[in-house]
């Protein structure tokens, strides 16, 4: 297990000696676990589009920035190849995904449809397929997907971000059964209501008002750090401990269907 920051207030060998890459981590949850895992003492590789963010982050934090598209292959390659010279990782944690659009099916936007399956889907398989051998071979490896309760329970004007986080639900699954013979441990963080700068805000369009009325009158919705310091306990356990599946929501959002708004 890693044991963090000891008494001494210094990282121990434990702490030290593990890696993990974060992708999704210019912003909301992806950016709040590499905070989470770097104050772990964790050395981590964050990955994402914006490089300015990354650039940032990575001088506040001490985290290793890997600019990159999830979806590109070439992109996917070559953060494989600075990360295997740089000494691997133990850990992957796929954060990077996004919804677009809130149209029933019978007005269903392709690009819209197509962009949610790339980046929660593909992304998520191109960055997998491309560590598990690292992960199987350093002995204990872990893969974490932040999936979604949208992909849990369908909902009304939910169909296209449901379609790809049922996807990347089902592909956690099958990969669970497929690689616990080589002891690589997969965990699935399914969050609810979760209020970030940008989830909203990019799902409607860029409308500010609009994104503003997803959490009007919601108490306390669940932060990114919220959901960080779920992500970082999961992959701190002891290894032989595998928390297959944790749903996270805010007391105020009883299922995707019931959300208490007071005011």
């Amino acid at each position: 297990m890693t044991e963090g920051i000891d008494d001494a207030g210094t990282a121990n060998t434990a702490a030290a000696a593990k890696a993990a890459v974060v992708t999704g981590a210019s912003t909301g949850i992806g950016e709040a676990t590499v905070r989470a895992l770097r104050s772990e003492g964790w050395t981590v590789y964050a990955v994402a589009r914006r490089a300015d963010r990354l650039t940032a982050l990575a001088a506040e934090t001490g985290a290793v920035a890997l600019p990159a598209d999830v979806t590109e292959d070439a992109d996917v390659a070559r953060v494989l190849d600075e990360v295997t010279r740089a000494g691997g990782i133990d850990t992957l944690i796929n954060v990077a995904g996004g919804a677009r659009g809130a149209d029933k099916v019978a007005d269903a936007k392709t690009d819209d449809w197509d962009w949610m399956y790339q980046v929660n889907v593909l992304g998520t398989m191109k960055l997998t397929r491309a560590f598990l051998p690292m992960l199987r071979a350093c002995g204990e490896g872990t893969v974490l997907n932040l999936t979604s309760t949208a992909g849990l329970s369908a909902y009304e004007g939910g169909g296209g971000y449901n379609a790809a986080k049922f996807a990347q639900h089902a592909l956690t699954g099958a990969l669970r059964l497929e690689e616990a013979e080589h002891n690589v441990r997969v965990i699935e963080v399914a969050p609810g209501l979760v209020q970030t700068e940008e989830f909203a805000l990019n799902r409607l369009g860029g409308n500010p008002d609009a994104a503003a009325k997803v959490y009007r009158g919601v108490e306390k919705p669940l932060t990114a750090a919220d959901v960080a310091d779920v992500v970082r306990y999961a992959v701190v356990a002891p290894h032989h401990v595998n928390l297959d599946q944790i749903v996270i929501r805010p007391v105020a959002q009883a299922a995707n269907y019931k959300l208490i708004r007071k005011g």
